[in-house]
């Protein structure tokens, strides 16, 4: 699916909400993450994290900053990215880095990898990897590993730091805010829809999905 083209979304930092764009987000993070540090006293354990920025591959309006610790597998980056943006009707999906694949589902009919890997073997501060949901109707995220640095070592979960706001998407009919999209239309990329003339559209009801604020916006069976 392919919103109208939308030149930049801000986000939210979900430690000082406060907003940026993507560019300055990156920026921000950083000393941001340095305010809101705990207070200096006993000397806890510690271990490694990244900071990701993953986006959509053509939708780059939809992105965001998210922070995992170094030791975690790479099935638990899936379900995140599954449980935050794109999960609808449990298809396969599959990362690739450095040029190798690894697949949700894994086994003898598979030359891929599986996901049983961990991040600190595969990532590096600047990596960038892919991610696909769906091989039949794919979403497509593009990932970067930003920086890296030390967090408490109990903490093993991963914390959404910035995202971007809902893009703009206006209703084609009367220019009100879209809040839905009829996938029949989709494809030959109308279908922009507010509750009023959603309601009157003539595909009907059954082939309306809600405007959602993932890079699956209008897809399979999303609704966020």
């Amino acid at each position: 699916m392919t919103p109208p083209k939308i030149e930049m979304t801000n986000g939210t930092c979900s430690l000082c909400n406060s907003s940026f764009s993507k560019t300055k987000m990156k920026a921000h993070l950083k000393s941001c993450k340095q305010k809101h540090a705990a207070p200096s006293g006993k000397q806890k354990p510690t271990k490694k994290a990244f900071l990701i920025l993953a986006e959509g591959s053509f939708l780059p309006e939809y992105w965001m900053y998210f922070e995992v610790p170094a030791n975690v597998y790479l099935k638990r980056i899936d379900k995140f990215l599954r449980d935050t943006w794109v999960e609808c009707c449990g298809h396969l999906s599959a990362f690739t880095i450095d040029g190798k694949r690894y697949r949700s589902e894994s086994g003898e009919y598979f030359d891929d990898n599986s996901m049983n890997y961990s991040l600190s073997k595969l990532l590096d501060q600047g990596t960038t990897f892919d991610y696909e949901y769906d091989f039949g109707s794919p979403t497509q995220l593009g990932l970067k590993v930003i920086s890296e640095y030390q967090i408490e070592d109990a903490d093993s979960s991963i914390k959404i730091l910035a995202r971007n706001d809902l893009p703009p998407i206006l209703c084609e009919n009367c220019g009100n805010p879209a809040t839905y999209i009829c996938t029949y239309c989709e494809y030959l990329e109308e279908g922009w829809l507010c509750d009023e003339c959603a309601g009157e559209h003539e595909c009907g009801e059954e082939m309306l999905l809600p405007v959602v604020n993932s890079p699956r916006v209008g897809v399979c069976g999303y609704v966020g």
